[in-house]
């Protein structure tokens, strides 16, 4: 069950969830068209003991071999080769590798494709030519020129067909790395069974003494060549090993609080505090290098001195806060501006190499990647004589190997000097003080005065979202059935909060003619089957307000009048309440404390008797339940129905876990009632 409370079910969410929780863009050694996770095909063995199993389901296409090799020079440059074999398995697997892609940086990376073969199963091969490969703009940055060389270089497959065979080879060269001369990587085995033979090669300059994080179930050999600054040290993997066979799922995570498992590889030459450093650098134009600063006075002057704003980036925050009188006022304006104003580029982090462009850049172009988006922010709060840093999310471990790979997205945390809050320009339609659900524990910050601090793990603040105004939801819903039994039905949310924040996104990224499909989604988790005749729903961009969303839906033979007596329940929908936890032990985790009411109003045929349910209520210190139900008043021919839950606490310790698997019943109890018709 989701984490956050919600009157939706799984079905909406995900489905959803889909136009905000976009992938990140394949590496360049792999293919974007990946195989599906599934089991190894082949068929079961006969044994005298027992009968034979069924075959396992063959993946649509089986890579039989994946070999990588990765080297690293002293100066950060690195070379990653890699060698795959493809066995395709059916029209899915067909469609899947029918064209292969591999993103890049052209500004510090270069990718080349020296081989790509296609073995048939009727006998013979062909080599695709080069005309085949094409090198052009990532589809994201096709109208924002200043990006132009964040690309694709992609391979088109012509003529294969199940059970043909692909081969091919890809080098990716790293010239000139974000942050050389340090460098690392991390790398996890695949437990799926889509990869039936994995060889991974690394090999290491021993002048920069890298750390190395083996996972013990992976085991491997190292090899030493070269003496003094030639020295290197090479290891090697061969997956899955025997005992990977046996358990593919075993992991080996450095920390068990950990929000995310470590990788299987994983390498490293710089340490947490100075990634730390050494990207808000990256990301604050005209900064000089601390680490190359001789003296700790020039260090301190470095820091001491206001950051570079231009006339213009200044004009442009007084025109924005002329108004304001706080400065969370003021904040917001940037905020509001940043969002909204700037367009947001959505590459994925580090896409750039953090190369940050200059704020009056994005202010005349009007489009930002979300690093620029900070950027530019900073730039704008500076020439108030505010601050804002920038934090990276997506993993959570300060004892796991220094790096970037784990990482998938930028937030900014701005202070007023009484409250700090977290920001997600790059959303567009985030109201402020307002980002997604992130589950985790802790984020990772960027500061450069981290330099003066003498204790280590300053880097790791526990993330503490909170939101900037209570969540609420209201839906309610104005229902007729007539003689037929033809349901139809208005259908009103007014809601603030974590799913305020999912529809915005969902409404703000869909065309108008794409609406329905959102209301369609509404309707299934609402208990509707019929058609939507109309939706409607309020200005996404407008996030000062509750986003409203408003559709209609019509519904034949919801009931059949011709039973004796008709049991309809009540036109409300469920309150898809978060599980109780695996383990008895563990605490149970409530999200986000949330206030949902929800009501309904049916009117009847004339002639009708109904016999409405029985109310509950149910309080706990932790959250409220209360549901009433009503008959026909005198003289009229409309049913109400209403319920109202109200999760106070964000968590319950493990001791609570019957008492809430007690209250989850009781709501889920007064769910299954339904109203009885009586025809006269």
């Amino acid at each position: 069950m989701h984490a956050c409370r919600t009157i939706f079910p799984l079905v909406f969410l995900c489905a959803a969830a889909t136009l905000i929780c976009k992938p990140g863009s394949a590496s360049p050694q792999t293919p974007q068209p990946s195989a599906p996770a599934a089991q190894s095909s082949g068929a079961a063995v006969k044994s005298q003991e027992k009968p034979a199993e069924p075959a396992e389901p063959q993946t649509p296409a089986q890579i039989t071999l994946l070999e990588t090799h990765y080297r690293f020079e002293a100066d950060g440059s690195s070379r990653k080769e890699v060698h795959t074999i493809v066995k395709i398995n059916s029209e899915l697997g067909v469609r899947q590798f029918a064209r292969l892609t591999f993103d890049y940086d052209r500004a510090w990376q270069a990718i080349e494709i020296p081989m790509v073969r296609v073995t048939h199963s009727s006998g013979g091969t062909a080599d695709v030519l080069p005309s085949a490969i094409t090198d052009a703009p990532n589809e994201a940055v096709k109208d924002a020129p200043a990006y132009q060389d964040v690309r694709v270089k992609s391979v088109r497959i012509l003529g294969l067909e199940p059970s043909d065979t692909l081969e091919y080879r890809v080098i990716t060269s790293n010239l000139h790395p974000p942050l050389a001369p340090d460098f690392w990587l991390s790398h996890s085995f695949d437990r799926s069974g889509v990869v039936s033979n994995e060889i991974f090669e690394v090999d290491l300059p021993s002048s920069r003494n890298p750390t190395v994080h083996v996972n013990p179930n992976t085991p491997n050999t190292v090899e030493h060549a070269g003496e003094g600054a030639a020295a290197r040290d090479i290891y090697k993997w061969q997956w899955p090993t025997a005992a990977g066979q046996k358990d593919k799922k075993k992991q080996d995570p450095v920390d068990k609080d950990a929000a995310t498992p470590e990788p299987d590889v994983a390498v490293s030459t710089t340490s947490w505090e100075a990634l730390s450093i050494q990207l808000d650098e990256l990301l604050t134009p005209g900064a000089k290098p601390l680490f190359q600063s001789p003296a700790y006075e020039e260090t301190e002057a470095e820091l001491a001195r206001n950051p570079n704003v231009t006339p213009e980036v200044t004009a442009q925050a007084l025109q924005l806060t002329k108004g304001a009188a706080t400065k969370r006022e003021k904040l917001e304006a940037i905020y509001d501006f940043v969002s909204q104003k700037i367009a947001t580029v959505d590459l994925p982090l580090g896409a750039t190499g953090f190369a940050p462009r200059k704020p009056t850049d994005i202010l005349s172009t009007g489009y930002a990647t979300p690093e620029d988006k900070f950027v530019i922010f900073a730039a704008l709060a500076s020439a108030l004589d505010l601050r804002a840093n920038a934090a990276l999310t997506g993993y959570c471990n300060a004892k796991g190997t220094p790096g970037l790979s784990e990482f998938n997205h930028l937030l900014i945390s701005a202070d007023d000097g009484k409250t700090s809050y977290w920001l997600d320009p790059s959303l567009e339609v985030a109201p402020f003080g307002m980002v997604s659900p992130i589950s985790q524990k802790c984020v990772f910050v960027l500061n450069r005065r981290f330099i003066f601090l003498n204790s280590a793990g300053h880097e790791w603040p526990p993330f503490e979202r909170q939101l900037p105004f209570a969540a609420t939801q209201r839906v309610s819903v104005d229902a007729s059935l007539d003689g037929n039994g033809t349901l139809t039905a208005k259908v009103k949310y007014v809601m603030r909060g974590d799913n305020e924040l999912l529809l915005r996104i969902a409404f703000h990224q869909s065309p108008r003619e794409k609406w329905a499909n959102l209301a369609q989604l509404l309707s299934l988790s609402d208990g509707f089957r019929g058609k939507i005749t109309s939706v409607s729903a309020s200005e996404p961009l407008a996030t000062k307000d509750p986003f409203t969303v408003e559709y209609e839906i019509a519904q034949p033979k919801f009931v059949d009048w011709s039973k004796k007596p008709v049991r309809i329940p009540a036109l409300l929908p469920f309150f898809a309440l978060p599980d109780p936890p695996a383990q008895p032990n563990s605490p149970i985790e409530l999200g986000t404390p949330l206030d949902v009411e929800a009501t309904a109003t049916l009117t009847l045929p004339p002639g009708f008797t109904v016999q409405p349910p029985s109310g509950t209520s149910v309080n706990r210190d932790y959250a409220t339940f209360t549901s009433k139900y009503s008959g026909l008043a005198a003289g009229g021919n409309a049913l109400t129905a209403s319920r109202h839950i109200n999760f106070l606490v964000r968590q319950l310790p493990a001791l609570s876990n019957a008492d809430y698997r007690a209250f989850l019943r009781a709501v889920q109890n007064d769910e299954a009632q339904t109203f009885t018709l009586t025809k006269p």
